[in-house]
């Protein structure tokens, strides 16, 4: 008998500290991060004969415009792989750097806009953000 009152006993005490345990440290916490954003937008043409326009468009924080020329899909002949490889490397080299500045890649969206002649768009907005100061 008393050693069933003392395993009960001990049991309580151990129940008890568990729950201690676990209520008393609560985690604080973190405050919520604000951030600021920045959004980079590529067009590449896809029109026939390189008659499109491509770009990458970015917008700094004073609201300044900063426009860098790509080159389009096409050529006279057709598709030129040469252009996509040259699009590539800028749109890296720009990307590169605003990483550079602080800015994390937070998401990418993608869309496509064809046309009946055999034209369109592609274009990629890049969204960016870094904790507000």
């Amino acid at each position: 008998m008393k050693k069933t009152v003392l395993i009960s006993g001990l049991f309580a005490c151990l129940f008890t500290l568990v729950l201690f345990s676990l209520f008393s440290f609560k985690n604080p916490q973190p405050a919520a991060a604000t951030y600021k954003y920045m959004q980079i937008s590529t067009v590449e043409s896809i029109i026939p004969g390189g008659l499109g326009r491509s770009r990458i468009l970015s917008t700094d924080q004073s609201g300044t415009v900063v426009e860098k020329e790509l080159k389009n899909f096409y050529s006279f002949v057709g598709i030129n792989f040469s252009n996509i490889a040259n699009n590539d490397d800028v749109i890296v080299s720009r990307l590169n750097e605003i990483a550079n500045d602080g800015w994390e890649l937070y998401q990418t969206n993608t869309g496509v806009s064809n046309e009946k002649n055999g034209g369109g768009i592609f274009i990629t907005r890049y969204l960016f953000r870094k904790p507000a100061q």
